[in-house]
C-alpha cells in the first residue's frame, strides 16, 4: 500500500467529465452535477486527499452529512466527513496520519495538522436481541454500540436527520438521496428518518438535535418530529451530564442561543437542563426572564462581530435564579450578603452538576463573578477599590450592567464602578509613561556593604 499523500484531484479539465452510469444500492435520488450547486471548489483539500485516496485503493467514499447540506444552504461548512465501505483498520492501513477513535461509534480521523478529516463506515441497522458484540441496545432502546456496518443506503437510514443524510459522490459529482433531503432543504423542514419515538428513544440527544438544527437554520421541525419530543425529555435525564454540558455549548454558545431557547421551552426541554432557570421562567420571574433575554442577545450580538464568549457567563445567568433561591435561604439564617453568596454559589454549581457538568474553569470564575456581585452593590471607598485589583472585576461588572439593562435598580452602582475602572486604567497609563520615561535621577546597581566603603 503507498505510504504518500494522497493522489491529487483530477484537473480542471475534466471536472465535468462524468463517467458511464453507475449503480447505487438501493434505489437512490441521483442528483448530477448540472442539478446542483455543489463544486469540488468549495471542499476542503484535504477531504479530497481523503476521498481519492480511499477511491484509488479500491473503497467506495462519499462526503456527508453537515457539510453538504451547509453547502445547499449557501453556508460555509464548519467541516467535511466522509462515509466508506472502508473499515477503520483499512482506513488506518491507508493513512499513516490516522488515528482510531470511539467506543460507542468508531470512527478514523485523518489529521492534516489542525484540520481533522473524519471517516466513518457505513453503518447498518441492528436487532435490540441481536447478540453481536459490535451492536449493543440497552432495553430502553439506547444504543450503547453502533459498529455493525453495511451499504451506503443503510447507512442513509441510519442518520438522524433527512437533511444530513445526503451523500456528494467525486466519481461523478453527484448527490445522492436516500430519505427525500433535497425535498426538506427546498421546504425548510427538519425531519427525522424513521419512527421519531424510536429514534429518540436510541438516543436522546436527538432532542436537542432537533432544537439546534432548528434554531441553526430557521427550519420548522416536522410535525411528526416533533410531537413525541415533550414526553420523551425525560430520556435527556439518562444521558452523562458531560456530554449534556456539550450540548449546552451547541445551543448558547454558537450565534443562535435566542431561537434555542425559544424551541427548548416550546417543547418543554429546558427543564432537564437547568431546571431551576426553567421554573423561574413558569412562574413568571420577569426579572429574570429580562436578564436571560439581554444575556442571550448579547452573546448572539458578540458571536456575530467575532467576540469571545464563555461558558462561564451564560451558566452564571442561566442558574441565577438557583443562587439568589440558596442565597435567601442562608440569609434569613442570619448569614451576611456577601457570606450568603460564597455558600449559596458553592450549592448552587454541586446541584447543576446533577444535569450538566461545569468544569472548575469555568465554574471558578462563575463563582466569582456571582460572590462580587453584592461587592459591588455595597462597598465603597477605600473597600472599594481594592476590587480593582481583582481579575475577574471586568466580567462581574458587565454582569451588573446586564442586570442593570433586565431593570434591576443597581445604575449607581453601575456608573460608579465605570467611573473608578476609568481611573485606574487612565493612572496606569500615566504610571506606565513615567516610568518608561525616567524620573531624571541616576540610581546606581547594586547593594551597598554593611559598614560603609572602608570597612577592613
Amino acid at each position: 500500500m503507498p505510504r504518500s499523500e494522497a493522489a491529487p484531484p483530477a484537473s480542471p479539465a475534466d471536472a465535468e467529465a462524468v463517467p458511464a452510469e453507475k449503480t447505487y444500492p438501493g434505489s437512490p435520488r441521483v442528483i448530477a452535477r448540472g442539478d446542483h450547486d455543489i463544486s469540488r471548489r468549495q471542499i476542503d483539500p484535504n477531504a479530497l486527499k481523503v476521498l481519492y485516496r480511499l477511491s484509488k485503493a479500491g473503497f467506495f467514499a462519499c462526503l456527508v452529512g453537515g457539510g453538504i447540506r451547509d453547502l445547499l444552504l449557501g453556508e460555509e461548512p464548519k467541516d467535511f466527513d466522509i462515509a466508506t465501505d472502508a473499515e477503520p483498520d483499512e482506513v488506518r492501513a491507508l493513512f499513516r496520519n490516522c488515528r482510531l477513535i470511539g467506543r460507542r461509534f468508531r470512527l478514523a480521523h485523518v489529521v492534516f495538522g489542525r484540520d481533522v478529516i473524519e471517516v466513518a463506515t457505513f453503518r447498518a441497522s441492528h436487532a435490540v436481541d441481536d447478540e453481536d458484540e459490535d451492536g449493543v441496545v440497552h432495553d430502553d432502546g439506547r444504543i450503547l454500540r453502533d459498529n455493525v456496518f453495511g451499504t451506503i443506503e443503510d447507512d442513509a437510514f441510519r442518520r438522524d436527520f433527512t437533511i444530513n443524510a445526503l451523500y456528494y459522490d467525486i466519481d461523478g459529482f453527484v448527490l445522492l438521496d436516500y430519505t427525500g433531503a433535497m425535498d426538506d432543504l427546498a421546504a425548510r423542514r427538519l425531519r427525522l428518518i424513521g419512527d421519531p419515538a424510536t429514534r429518540y428513544r436510541e438516543d436522546p440527544v436527538r432532542l436537542l438535535r432537533a432544537v439546534r438544527f432548528a434554531a441553526k437554520l430557521g427550519f420548522d421541525i416536522d410535525a411528526k418530529t416533533a410531537a413525541p419530543m415533550a414526553e420523551l425529555g425525560s430520556l435527556l435525564c439518562d444521558i452523562p451530564p458531560s456530554r449534556l454540558f456539550d450540548e449546552v455549548l451547541k445551543l448558547f454558545q454558537t450565534g443562535h442561543a435566542v431561537t434555542s431557547l425559544e424551541h427548548l421551552r416550546r417543547h418543554n426541554l429546558l427543564q432537564y437542563l437547568f431546571p431551576a432557570a426553567d421554573a423561574a421562567l413558569k412562574a413568571g420571574d420577569e426579572p429574570f426572564t429580562r436578564l436571560l433575554r439581554c444575556a442571550l442577545e448579547n452573546t448572539d450580538r458578540r458571536i456575530a462581530v467575532g467576540k469571545p464568549v464563555t461558558p462561564a457567563f451564560i451558566y452564571a445567568v442561566f442558574l441565577w435564579p438557583a443562587l439568589l433561591r440558596e442565597a435567601s435561604a442562608l440569609v434569613d439564617e442570619g448569614e451576611s450578603t456577601v457570606m450568603a453568596f460564597q455558600r449559596g454559589a458553592s450549592r448552587a454549581v454541586d446541584a447543576q452538576q446533577d444535569h450538566t457538568s461545569l468544569p472548575k474553569r469555568f465554574a471558578g470564575p462563575m463563582r466569582e463573578i456571582w460572590i462580587l456581585q453584592p461587592k459591588l452593590e455595597l462597598y465603597h471607598g477605600r473597600r472599594a477599590r481594592r476590587l480593582l485589583e481583582h481579575p475577574r472585576l471586568r466580567a462581574a461588572w458587565d454582569f451588573l450592567c446586564l442586570r442593570r439593562d433586565a431593570g434591576e435598580d443597581v445604575q449607581h452602582a453601575c456608573d460608579w464602578w465605570q467611573q473608578e475602572m476609568d481611573r485606574a486604567e487612565t493612572g496606569t497609563r500615566s504610571a506606565e509613561a513615567t516610568s518608561k520615561g525616567g524620573s531624571g535621577r541616576s540610581r546606581r546597581g547594586g547593594r551597598r556593604r554593611r559598614g560603609g566603603r572602608n570597612r577592613t
